[in-house]
């Protein structure tokens, strides 16, 4: 027996596709089902296909049966996950495929982002079994299917997994891969480098190797480099025989040479300073694969988090939430570990640092993130005292979140100046390593004004943004790497008496409109990416914000 039944796209939030608050709020168990029909040659009995199906990401606890059979479980809102659906598929033809999805969105104190069920008891203010989902994030707990769902093939005998990292120097790079094929170990490869203009600069076969580049383009970052975001294509190709059969897989990879080095005050990018000066896009949690894609083709860096935003119950450091967030970690790496735009990992937003298990917790997701990686830094983003942190020793660079003139000392902006220099010094004597301011910021609703400057109005928030850049620009000198505004653009949160329609500190609307801020950071940028001198031409018809 099951309750409503609507139509739902995919990929979606189910809570905001209609008008029904029930909906909107909703916690617990949604099913999606869907028949497909399949090309007939996957559907022979042919031991030589596989058939995959795979999901970008549905949130947060998914199982998937296809024609009845469970294929799949997968816990985590964000990154992907499939199954090898070939031996239920496979020797029945014209019948369709019918993919059924049950997916929960409760979240518990084990799972990343952690929450907590509370069952409101008192039956003279609530119905029977009531009960809320509490959170300690503040962005509203979207589920569904979010990202695509795709079904394709490989042979048999496949390309399962490529890792690539370089080194380079002005005159040469090394790329150096290591491929992983499944279903047999004898097999046959072939790699070959190709630049942008479909030349072969290098070839390899084997397994494992390196790849000699010779004057190399690398990849930078947008306004550091007058071609940022050079990529060239590494296509990998197998052969191997099976069940009489010659079975070939071929997978073209982007790659981009570009190296990455932490110093005690600096953060460098092939060699060269990087100075983080960005806004927010809404993260603390990992972004879709298309706009990774875009990221690396642009030249944007990616700090590339997972969610494990908001731990702050003790329950949540114990060995249950330890070993997800391993997991999770493990997957995001597998994930995004040959983008050059990912310059580093977090694998934290917020988290109760100081209480004493953090200390082994962190050690320990750190090291572990390290083993999986070890060409970028690893960090996760603060707001406890510097002095109290148990995390931070353990971290190759220092984030902070602060909101001086905001959750406190409301309306006194005098007080940015003495509290930003004050935490910039306390951090870097304590730590000795590179700071990032990795969030700061005020609420403004558009069209709200008020001389002098008070809360919520743009002017306010022009104002704070103005005196974090005085102190910014006084440790830019020193080892402060990033300073990254919260947010890009206002996003929904739980319903709350401090959240007008959510959270408001963007410097763009939901409609994405700028606000009076929006041209405050724009001539900031502007003017730190001037003293790279690395600006593109300007462009006389349009203007475009970064």
């Amino acid at each position: 027996q099951s309750g409503p039944v609507i139509d739902m796209p995919v990929p979606a939030s189910f809570n905001d596709i209609t008008q029904d608050p029930t909906l909107e709020n909703y916690i617990g168990w949604v099913w999606y089902e869907k028949e497909v029909l399949l090309p007939l040659r996957w559907l022979q009995d042919d031991l030589n296909t596989r058939v995959v199906l795979r999901f970008g990401s549905a949130h947060y606890y998914s199982i998937v049966w296809v024609n009845g059979v469970q294929v799949v479980e997968h816990e985590g809102g964000h990154l992907p996950f499939e199954a090898d659906i070939s031996s239920i598929v496979q020797g029945s033809p014209g019948i369709p495929c019918r993919i059924t999805v049950a997916l929960n969105n409760t979240l518990t104190p084990y799972t990343l982002p952690p929450g907590s069920i509370q069952y409101m008891n008192d039956k003279t203010r609530y119905p029977k079994n009531y009960f809320v989902q509490n959170t300690r994030f503040d962005f509203f707990n979207y589920a569904g299917i979010h990202r695509p769902v795709v079904l394709y093939t490989t042979p048999s005998v496949y390309i399962d997994d490529i890792t690539v990292t370089t080194a380079s120097s002005e005159s040469v790079a090394m790329v150096h891969y290591q491929v992983s094929v499944v279903g047999s170990t004898r097999y046959s490869l072939s790699l070959s480098l190709r630049d942008q203009e479909g030349k072969v600069v290098a070839t390899g076969d084997g397994p494992v190797g390196d790849l000699k580049v010779l004057n190399p383009h690398l990849w930078w970052p947008y306004l550091m480099h007058e071609n940022p975001g050079y990529r060239y294509s590494l296509e990998v190709k197998m052969q191997a025989q099976a069940n009489g059969a010659l079975l070939e897989d071929t997978y073209t990879l982007p790659v981009g040479i570009r190296t990455v080095h932490v110093t005690s005050t600096q953060f460098l990018i092939n060699g060269r300073p990087f100075y983080f000066p960005r806004p927010h896009q809404h993260d603390h949690y990992p972004y879709a694969e298309e706009i990774m894609d875009l990221c690396d083709a642009y030249g944007i860096v990616v700090i590339d988090e997972c969610p494990a935003v908001g731990i702050k119950m003790p329950e949540s450091f114990g060995n249950k939430s330890l070993q997800h967030h391993l997991v999770v970690m493990e997957e995001l790496i597998r994930r995004d570990k040959n983008r050059p735009s990912v310059v580093m990992w977090s694998v934290a937003n917020e988290p109760a640092s100081d209480l004493p298990p953090a200390a082994y917790y962190f050690k320990t997701v750190i090291a572990r993130t390290k083993a999986l990686d070890p060409s970028r830094p690893v960090t996760f983003v603060t707001n406890v005292n510097y002095a109290l942190d148990r995390g931070a020793p353990y971290v190759d660079i220092i984030c902070v979140n602060s909101y001086f003139s905001w959750y406190h000392d409301q309306g006194h902006l005098e007080v940015i100046p003495i509290q930003l220099t004050t935490q910039f010094e306390n951090w870097y004597k304590t730590y000795q390593r590179p700071i990032i301011q990795s969030e700061y910021g005020a609420d403004s609703i558009p069209g709200l004004h008020s001389d002098p400057p008070l809360m919520f109005s743009e002017e306010y928030q022009k104002a704070m943004l103005r005196e974090y850049h005085s102190g910014f620009d006084k440790k830019r000198k020193e080892y402060l790497i990033g300073e990254l505004i919260w947010n890009f653009a206002d996003f929904m949160t739980n319903q709350g008496t401090t959240r007008v329609l959510g959270n408001r500190k963007g410097i763009f609307t939901r409609q994405r409109q700028p606000k009076s801020a929006a041209f405050v950071l724009r001539e900031r940028y502007w003017k730190i990416a001037n003293e790279s001198s690395c600006l593109p031409p300007i462009m006389k018809s349009h203007t475009l914000f970064l």
